[in-house]
């Protein structure tokens, strides 16, 4: 009886959408259609032959390699620099941790307007320089590192946060002894701090891929995939295919292949990270 309100409405909002757009997957499905034509897995199939489906696919992949590592690597190096109880440590995690709460469509206009390079103030600056501005976000080889680095601006808050919350909770003792053991500030680092840190790493390296994975509003407001579908990802196709192109069942299948992906990836990660407790 006290789950019964929380299970219909996990049904109804959850369960049901996951249900219906994998039924939507095998249909040939529009929203301007009364009658929907039942084709069976033609839309996975067509999905193996699509050169945007493919594209997509591998900017995705890159954006995840490539953001996940440099977000992890970097929360940590801020965390365990700003981990101190000082008033300019907390200043600056304050600082760090504002782009999170940020709307990412908000900051991905701003962006758009600092690497502009016709009304930029970073092309006037290159100008003043005696440099020629680069349109980064129109440049079919700079338009992807644009997008990352501003990822990478947007979330590495969010790891630094959760870290610095760890090493907080990290015993002072372990530290002790590894200090009259002889050990050097690195070897503390290395051998007490990460391992003590492994249920915070899993946690932000997860939620990174997810996230990376999923990306969307960033890429969308700043190329809108583009130049060249050279930064469309596979939520950039699917929105396309499903709100402009109507083709709501074959976005359904993008959804279905990313929703496999993002779960082999997380089961991938999960073991890779399980650990057994020494008694």
């Amino acid at each position: 009886m006290f789950l019964l309100p929380s299970a219909v409405i996990l049904s109804v909002f959850v369960l049901y959408p996951i249900v219906q757009s994998l039924w939507m997957s095998l249909h040939d499905w529009s929203m301007f259609q009364a009658a929907h034509e039942f084709v069976g897995l033609a839309n996975y199939a067509e999905l193996l032959d699509d050169p945007r489906f493919w594209n997509a696919l591998t900017n995705t992949i890159v954006f995840t390699v490539v953001t996940v590592p440099l977000q992890v690597v970097i929360g940590l190096l801020l965390a365990v620099a700003l981990s101190r109880a000082r008033w300019w440590a907390v200043f600056l995690r304050s600082v760090y941790f504002f782009p999170v709460i940020s709307s990412f469509a908000t900051m991905a206009i701003v962006w758009r307007f600092l690497l502009s390079a016709d009304v930029g103030p970073t092309a006037a600056w290159l100008r003043d320089a005696g440099f020629t501005p680069l349109d980064a976000l129109h440049s079919p080889t700079l338009a992807l590192p644009a997008v990352i680095l501003v990822g990478l601006w947007k979330n590495v808050g969010f790891t630094m946060v959760i870290l610095v919350a760890a090493l907080q909770d990290v015993p002072e003792s372990l530290n002790e002894a590894a200090v009259l053991d002889g050990a050097s500030p690195w070897q503390r680092f290395i051998h007490v701090t990460i391992p003590s840190l492994r249920h915070a790493l899993l946690f932000t390296t997860v939620i990174a891929v997810i996230a990376s994975l999923q990306v969307f509003d960033q890429v969308y407001v700043m190329t809108r995939g583009g130049p060249l579908f050279h930064t469309e990802t596979l939520v950039t196709y699917m929105y396309e295919q499903g709100f402009r192109e109507y083709r709501s069942g074959y976005a359904a299948a993008i959804a279905w292949v990313l929703f496999l992906l993002i779960m082999l990836v997380s089961i991938v990660q999960l073991r890779l990270f399980r650990y057994r407790d020494v008694e």
